[in-house]
């Protein structure tokens, strides 16, 4: 089978920040030709954790996106700091963003968002053995913080109360192949 594979002939940094770099790269598609394509680099990783307990509940935050203009359920997520590790970031992000310190992180799956444009790769982790150690202490994260039974959690979805992207994988990965795997 042949591979089609660009190739690039360069790149030009139009925008840069400590959250997002925006190049546009000088590519050459087989069959196309020469073409200018952005590319959304980012600087550090991205986390996510289902936080579940023992009593099959998914600890779900509810949040505001301003971006979108729209609220929803969302799992506890973040950026990992320079030099941190991605499962060290997610245990201090559910912690801030929850009020409630996890026990054990499990890797579940690690992804690329958006292979198409941006090098965004994402950590997803289950977090279990939590305790609650006091309020958040990132008020701004979100408006609410509940644990949902995961049949509920399911219908959240269905419902379009989850739409952010992360959160849905992250809870699909969970939901299917990460439980499907340990029994």
């Amino acid at each position: 089978m042949r591979q089609v594979r660009w190739q690039s002939h360069g790149r030009r940094l139009v925008y840069g920040s400590d959250w997002v770099n925006v190049w546009l790269d000088d590519v050459e598609i087989p069959g196309v030709g020469r073409v200018e394509h952005h590319v959304l680099t980012m600087p550090r990783a991205s986390t996510t954790a289902v936080v579940t307990d023992d009593r099959d509940r998914i600890l779900l935050i509810w949040r505001h996106r301003f971006i979108t203009d729209t609220s929803g359920w969302e799992v506890p997520a973040g950026w990992a700091d320079t030099g941190e590790e991605p499962a060290d970031a997610i245990r201090r992000e559910i912690e801030e963003e929850t009020g409630w310190r996890p026990g054990r992180i499990d890797p579940m799956i690690a992804y690329d968002a958006l292979s198409g444009i941006s090098t965004m790769r994402f950590h997803s982790f289950h977090a279990t053995d939590c305790r609650y150690i006091g309020p958040p202490i990132d008020r701004s994260e979100a408006t609410r913080i509940e644990w949902v039974p995961i049949e509920e959690v399911s219908k959240l979805a269905v419902q379009g109360e989850i739409a952010d992207g992360p959160s849905l994988t992250a809870i699909s990965y969970y939901l299917g192949p990460h439980r499907l795997a340990k029994h």
